[in-house]
């Protein structure tokens, strides 16, 4: 089998990297031939991230490359795409191949169908509105990291419809042997995520106010996250994420309830998981299947309800272990790369029959 994998991003793109590229080892293993092709290089990211607009013209380069690499889908067994083929563009390519007969397999770990039907411009909701429900009608089978895009996925009318978290290489993790002298709470993300911090800005006020609590921040981009808060800010990379993790002891993970949000796949918590340690986290979406109240974690609506599983976990750190011994179990059984890997060489194996 060979495959033409076309990912939204290089690397540097998390959802490229957590639901494509990190399995390419595995399906090599297994004699897998592939070909990956991203749309967006990593430069565009880096301009995402710091408010900078790449130029128009390499945009415009990125899709008529693009473009060249559908004229040769042909010469492949089965395209492996994330999300779409054109973003802001009807879905005229994915339609294209399924009238060739060309199978294509899409991948959604975001709510991206509500960038169109939600969109706050009158135009871009009619003309594009329902652009992804037809890129997952045409698709030989659609890849949902949870049960909000599945649905999305069944009602648009797609052909299949399977199941796959996002998850991280657990053997990149260990538990953690004792806890900080420092209790330490930590979260990890990017600039685009790091607004939703705000959300918890109170209770984390009051716990390094009234103790000794340590805040530290992976990727959020610099100091405007939590601006009154004494914080540690870490820069995020491949290499280190899994290292600078284990300095917390415990992860977080507030979110705003809205439908795109639902469609998010809970992946801070994962990676908190893998490390051994408990949760703390809006009950939004994925994270009520992710985190049991009380097992490996605290579901948390409030302030208040933020401040009292915080000051827990501060204040009781045999059970602060306990958890997080649960919640590396539960990410051993469900959220493993070891586990998810050969699931997503028979959803491949699915896709490319024609």
């Amino acid at each position: 089998m060979h495959i033409l994998i076309l990912t939204r991003y290089e690397r540097l793109g998390s959802s490229s990297r957590v639901r494509f590229y990190q399995y390419l080892s595995f399906l090599k293993k297994q004699g897998v031939e592939f070909t990956v092709a991203p749309l967006l290089n990593d430069d565009y990211v880096r301009s995402l991230y710091t408010n900078k607009r790449q130029s128009l013209f390499s945009v415009l380069s990125a899709y008529v490359e693009r473009l060249g690499w559908m004229l040769k889908s042909r010469k492949f067994d089965l395209i492996w795409l994330e999300k779409e083929l054109f973003p802001w563009f009807p879905a005229w390519g994915e339609k294209i191949l399924a009238g060739f007969g060309i199978p294509y397999m899409v991948d959604y770990d975001d709510a991206v169908f509500h960038r169109y039907d939600q969109h706050r411009n009158w135009g871009v909701r009619t003309f594009l509105g329902k652009k992804i429900d037809g890129v997952m009608r045409h698709a030989s089978l659609v890849v949902a990291g949870n049960e909000y895009l599945g649905e999305h996925a069944q009602k648009a009318g797609a052909k299949r419809v399977v199941y796959l978290p996002s998850v991280v290489d657990g053997s990149h993790y260990m538990q953690p042997a004792e806890p900080h002298s420092e209790f330490t709470i930590g979260w990890i993300g990017s600039p685009v995520t790091s607004p939703f911090l705000d959300l918890v800005l109170t209770p984390l006020d009051i716990i390094t106010r009234e103790s000794d609590a340590k805040i530290i921040l992976i990727g959020s981009g610099g100091t405007d996250s939590l601006p009154q808060i004494p914080k540690m800010v870490l820069p995020w990379s491949e290499e280190t994420e899994a290292a600078d993790v284990h300095r917390f002891d415990v992860g977080i993970m507030p979110l705003l309830d809205g439908p795109f949000e639902n469609g998010k796949c809970g992946y801070k918590l994962i990676q908190y998981m893998a490390a051994g340690l408990p949760v703390v986290a809006s009950p939004v979406g994925i994270n009520r299947q992710i985190v049991e109240h009380g097992v490996n974690g605290f579901l948390a609506s409030s302030e208040s309800e933020w401040r009292q599983a915080l000051e827990f976990l501060r204040d009781n750190p045999d059970k602060r272990r306990q958890m997080g011994i649960a919640g590396r179990k539960k990410f051993e059984r469900e959220y493993d790369l070891a586990v998810t890997a050969p699931r997503l060489l028979q959803y491949l194996e699915m896709a490319a029959v024609r």
